[in-house]
Parts: structure tokens; sequence; C-alpha cells
């Protein structure tokens, strides 16, 4: 696992080298004839959309496979890319990760809907899931996921599809960040967006088969692999600790925005309480909390499409206006917004200052999730002095 500075800070779009990464295998580190023999290029990636074996087998009209010579190539998604194009902007968050650590990094991605591509296999019988890896060499680095066929097809009016995402930024997706073509699917965690995708496997199991949820079967710390991304405020991990009495002080970071939208982002002061700003769930100090409003971001920041070929976003990107490049909705789901909070007039002394979202639904941070299992759940806390 390797950190990179929060993104979100300088720019609105995480610049493909400075993406958050975690990862069990780098075949980025193989030599170029390693890469191509790996099928890791745009002209030499293939990918297989096979049936799984007995007694979960089904029944497929075709079939895409490489030593037949039907597996796809990149020349099939930039045919489809041509015709019913997939852009969007998409947080990339990990569930296991928790504040205020944790990063997440901001994308603009391309590519084309799983649907699509699966229709190049025709009809379907007695398929209920999708298995689907990536590329590894090692069998300990194998990383799986796992979506419900339902899932994929049908994709509700307005929403994000689960889709192929062999573009980042408007340049072809880098090995670094799971290129040439990488799974995507906008309402889940990273886990589900396997890299280095090479092969999806059509199953009538009703069940699973995500690594995180597998490797620890009975773990209290086994990710749902269901759980979508979820609405959470973030805390700049580089605020200073120690400020000067009179001094205006500025906390900021990012909210991102998960499947239940977001409505604001919300702060608390109070004196430090000698337990480095540690405070059980079920302290009752929670229900008597003075919550104050943080200044959310109204809209995007300045040259939000900085990093662009051209400074710009192409036509027909969900939730922007071609015409104006204007978001059609503000924060965009999935996504994430800035916020910040000044505080002034501060008298000598420690502080405990932590921070929430609250979503569409006026659910609080961490609420409804009652574990960290369905992702982040805590309320980070950053203490510091005024002298």
């Amino acid at each position: 696992m390797s950190k990179a500075k929060p993104g979100y800070m300088q720019n609105f779009l995480t610049p493909a080298e400075s993406f958050y990464e975690v990862t069990r295998s780098r075949p980025y580190l193989l030599e170029p004839e390693a890469r191509t023999r790996a099928g890791l290029t745009p002209e030499t990636w293939q990918l297989e959309i096979v049936p799984d074996d007995p007694p979960w087998q089904p029944v497929l009209k075709k079939t895409c496979r490489k030593a037949d010579g039907t597996a796809l190539t990149m020349k099939d998604l930039d045919e489809l890319f041509r015709i019913r194009p997939v852009r969007c902007i998409k947080t990339m968050q990990c569930l296991l990760d928790q504040p205020p650590s944790g990063l997440c990094s901001n994308g603009f991605w391309e590519g084309v809907s799983l649907r699509d591509v699966l229709a190049r296999v025709g009809r379907l019988t007695k398929v209920r899931r999708l298995f689907y890896t990536g590329f590894y060499e090692n069998p300990k680095q194998r990383f799986a996921s796992s979506l419900s066929l339902s899932e994929v097809l049908e994709t509700p009016p307005g929403h994000l599809p689960v889709f192929l995402a062999f573009r980042l930024n408007g340049r072809p997706l880098p090995i670094e960040r799971g290129g040439p073509v990488r799974m995507l699917v906008p309402e889940g965690y990273g886990f589900k967006s396997i890299k280095w995708l090479n092969r999806i496997v059509l199953t009538n199991d009703f069940r699973a088969n995500d690594s995180y949820a597998t490797e620890f079967p009975n773990s209290p710390l086994a990710p749902d692999p269901a759980s979508p991304l979820k609405t959470l405020a973030r805390l700049d991990v580089h605020a200073p600790q120690k400020y000067s009495k009179g001094e205006v002080i500025s906390f900021q970071g990012a909210a991102v925005v998960g499947r239940s939208g977001l409505k604001r982002v919300e702060y608390w002061l109070r004196p430090d309480q000698g337990t480095h700003g540690k405070l059980d769930p079920d302290d009752p100090a929670w229900g008597k909390a003075e919550w104050q409003p943080a200044q959310l971001r109204g809209g995007p920041p300045p040259r939000w499409a900085e990093g662009l070929p051209g400074g710009k976003f192409p036509d027909n990107v969900y939730f922007l206006d071609s015409l104006d490049q204007k978001p059609k909705q503000w924060p965009l789901p999935y996504s994430w917004s800035s916020w910040t909070v000044r505080l002034a007039d501060l008298e000598a002394g420690a502080y405990e200052f932590r921070v929430r979202a609250v979503d569409l639904n006026d659910f609080a941070q961490p609420e409804p999730r009652p574990n960290g299992q369905s992702g982040i759940a805590d309320v980070p806390c950053h203490t510091f002095l005024v002298v």
C-alpha cells in the first residue's frame, strides 16, 4: 500500500500520478516485454467472458476466449466507445480505510458500459452473477469481485452504469491506475472496481466471491461486498496542531458524496477532554454536542477541468451540461466537494475539532452504518493547541 498527498487540496481532479493506491500486486514494475506478454498494454490487452464450471454453469450463446481468438480487444471497446461512451466524475475510495488517515482520489473516467460488452455474447440463460478478476502473477495476489446480473443490466434512469474504464482524466488509463482496462462500479468502493481486468465469469451461483469477504468469512472486519459508497466528511490530515492566540484558524477537507447524497457538513468544537480525541460511540456527549455548519462549496471550483486536454470536459459527461460545462446538480453524485471552517478569537487552551457529513435523508455520519464493515463509520477528530 502507498499513500499520496491529498489531491483534493490542490485539484478537483486528482492527477493520475497522485492517486491514492491500495494494491496487492504492482504489474507496473514489470519490464516492457513482460507487460506485453501479460496483456498489459493497449495493443495486447484481451478480455475473456466465459461460463462458470458445473454445477453453476450457465448457458451462453457465445463465449470470448483467448484460446480460440474470440477474446475482446481494445479495438472492440473503441468501437463501442464511438457509439455509446460512458463519461463520469467518480471518487475512488477504499472501504477499509478510516479517517483521518485514509485518503481518496477523484478522477474523470471514460469507457463503455458492461451491459454493452455483455451484449457481445448474446442471450444469457441461467445467469445470476458475474465474477471478475484482473491480472496477477502470484496466486496470493489474486483479487476478485462480483456483481449481480441485474445490477449490470438494469441501470435506473439518471444513474451511472457499471462500466469498463480505459481513460482517466482525458488520457489512456495508466497501468499504475489499473490500465489498460479496469472495472468501474460508480456506486461502489474501490474493491469493486478491479484493476487490470482480463476475465469475466458468468455464473448461476447466487453467492458473492469478493476477496475481501471470502478471505475473512467470519471476521468482524470482513467487508460487506454489496456495500455502496457512503457519504462522509474528511479532515485534511496535514492540519497544524498548534496555533497562536488571536490567529484565525482554518480547517478544510473534502466531503465524499455517496449513494445517499450530501446535504451539509457540520463541525463540533469543544475543550480537549484529555483522551487524545477518542470518544466512545455510546458516550452521552454525542447527544449534547453543538454542531455548527461548515462552509460547503456551492459549486465547482475555478478551472475544475484543469489537467484535462484543452482544460475542458468533452460532451456527454454524466450530470454535466455539455453547452456550458456546468454541473446539472451539485455536489456531483459519487464525487466530492470541499468544505472549510474558520475559527476566530479562541482562548488559549487545548481543543477537539470534529467534522461530519449529513446526507439527503438527514442521517449524520456515522449513521445509518452499524459498523465499519459497510464502510467508513468514524467521525474524524483533530486535537490542537492555542498558545
